[in-house]
């Protein structure tokens, strides 16, 4: 079975990693956010990608979510020593080899899918991650204080503000002019189901769905949401937050209805937000919490069983992948989907 997921940051990653258990001989392609991109200390650090790459890869610090396990800081140390900002955004010194080999191979000339794939070849994923687009794309925040109103970069809102000051709007700045990077448009093509993990619906799924052509080649596919909202709260970090700036409850329904009907087939949600419905939606409660690899795997199979049984409607239905009950006729069929609604 050919699985595309868009995935973001720390709840992205731990769904693949219980994506990659559920369905272990499946070929699953990740289309990773790169609007949080940022340049510190003149490297190109990607958080997303990385958080991805480390988690699959068995380097991640599962503590924190992000970053390297048995790091050290002493470069950061040093930095600050000699008053080196900016000083709230943490780099350790494992990480840092990352992004000293990526800026490396970026100022050679090579794209940043050539180089995620370079870098993925000492991790070892099981997956291939492929960047949103090879342009340059960074989110920025506008908000209000003692300074004014101003535009800072996403990772300044998040990780120094802890978004404690609100946002007046999220812009990703240069989505008008960036392309989808090699193998994006053809992996949705070829995939027999598309996931949508739990990930930030508008920093995350929302960006990647604002590179051009992305929303539109999902729109003939079999599309499969995990809610990240489980009671009216984020499972994990301030998606509050950046729903609030787009005047979006934090609700599984809103998020939903955010997403569209034209995007999404079928849509997970928590047992606590059983009664979510959208027209022509399946919907389905179940336990949604990844407490270990074990839980996520069983959410990603909910997800994988579902996107079979609804791409099952199709008149060409995709091979199930392992273990999945629609292995044994348990399949139902899918409807045709519209022309899709404009991105998130």
């Amino acid at each position: 079975m050919r699985i595309v997921s868009l995935a973001g940051g720390i709840g992205g990653a731990r769904f693949l990693r219980g994506l990659l258990t559920a369905a272990p001989d499946s070929e699953i392609t990740v289309i990773g956010n790169t609007g949080d991109d940022i340049n510190l200390y003149g490297l190109r650090v990607c958080p997303d990608l990385d958080t991805v790459m480390y988690t699959l890869g068995g380097g991640i610090d599962e503590e924190q979510g992000w970053g390297r396990r048995f790091e050290s800081h002493v470069v950061k140390e040093e930095l600050a020593a000699y008053g080196v900002e900016p000083q709230w955004f943490g780099l350790g010194d494992r990480d840092f080899a990352t992004h000293i080999v990526r800026t490396q191979m970026l100022d050679a000339g090579y794209p940043l899918s050539a180089v995620t794939e370079a870098l993925c070849a000492r991790w070892q994923p099981g997956v291939r991650l492929i960047p949103m687009s090879d342009d340059r794309t960074e989110t920025h925040v506008v908000i209000s204080d003692e300074r004014g109103r101003r535009a800072i970069h996403f990772q300044e809102w998040w990780v120094r503000l802890r978004a404690s000051v609100p946002a007046e709007q999220i812009i990703l700045v240069g989505a008008d002019d960036a392309s989808p990077a090699p193998g994006v448009l053809e992996s949705i093509a070829a995939a027999d189901a598309v996931i949508l993990p739990p990930s930030n619906p508008v920093v995350s799924i929302g960006t990647i769905l604002q590179i051009k052509g992305v929303r539109e080649a999902l729109g003939g596919k079999t599309v499969v949401g995990v809610s990240p909202i489980v009671g009216g709260a984020p499972v994990r970090g301030m998606a509050d937050a950046c729903l609030t700036a787009i005047g979006v409850e934090t609700t599984a329904q809103a998020v939903l209805e955010l997403y569209g009907s034209s995007l999404v087939d079928g849509w997970l949600v928590a047992e606590e937000d059983a009664g979510v419905a959208l027209d022509g939606v399946d919907v389905e409660a179940r336990p949604l919490i990844m407490h270990d690899i074990e839980s996520a795997a069983a959410i990603a199979r909910a997800a994988l069983d579902m996107a079979v049984r609804l791409a099952g409607r199709r008149a060409d239905p995709p091979a199930p992948y392992a273990g999945s009950p629609a292995a044994n006729g348990s399949g139902v069929p899918t409807r045709t989907r519209e022309t899709p609604e404009e991105g998130v």
